[in-house]
């Protein structure tokens, strides 16, 4: 569990170091949901998928499965399959911040700024994904519906 909680750190820390972002905005979650969008214009996949495979941005091949990369953890579920399992409004909640679905996951909470802990002070209050970049990857998320 150390292990997970040292990963899941890393990539808020990784993520939000290349990333001048301004302060999350707040939203609303219905059940496991976030309905309405975090930005105004809609989700590019093309731009998703780039966020998920970089490393220094989402980080989410240092966990997850990821369909067309070589390097890639295993520690958490792959994402083959992921927009056939979720619903839009439920990948948009567990990228922007999975806890609230499960306390216990190391997944980092791109999405939100409070009650985190070991956040260096330079990044404190500054989420992880601005809110387009969050739905640039769930766009991309919800297109992978074939089975892992």
């Amino acid at each position: 569990m150390r292990l997970l909680a040292g990963v899941a750190a890393a990539c808020v820390t990784a993520g939000v170091a290349t990333a001048a972002l301004a302060q999350a905005a707040a939203f609303e979650t219905v059940g496991d949901a976030i309905p309405q969008p975090l930005a105004a214009e809609p989700g590019d996949a093309t731009r998703g998928r780039s966020i998920v495979a970089n490393r220094d941005q989402g980080g989410c091949t240092l966990c997850h499965e990821v369909p067309g990369e070589k390097n890639f953890g295993d520690i958490a579920p792959t994402l083959a399959g992921v927009g056939a399992r979720f619903s839009v409004p439920q990948l948009r909640l567990r990228v922007a911040d999975s806890t609230r679905v499960n306390p216990k996951t190391p997944m980092p909470a791109y999405y939100r700024t409070e009650g985190l802990a070991q956040v260096a002070q330079a990044y404190r209050g500054k989420p992880v994904l601005s809110a387009q970049q969050v739905e640039d990857v769930v766009a991309w998320l919800a297109t992978l519906k074939g089975a892992p």
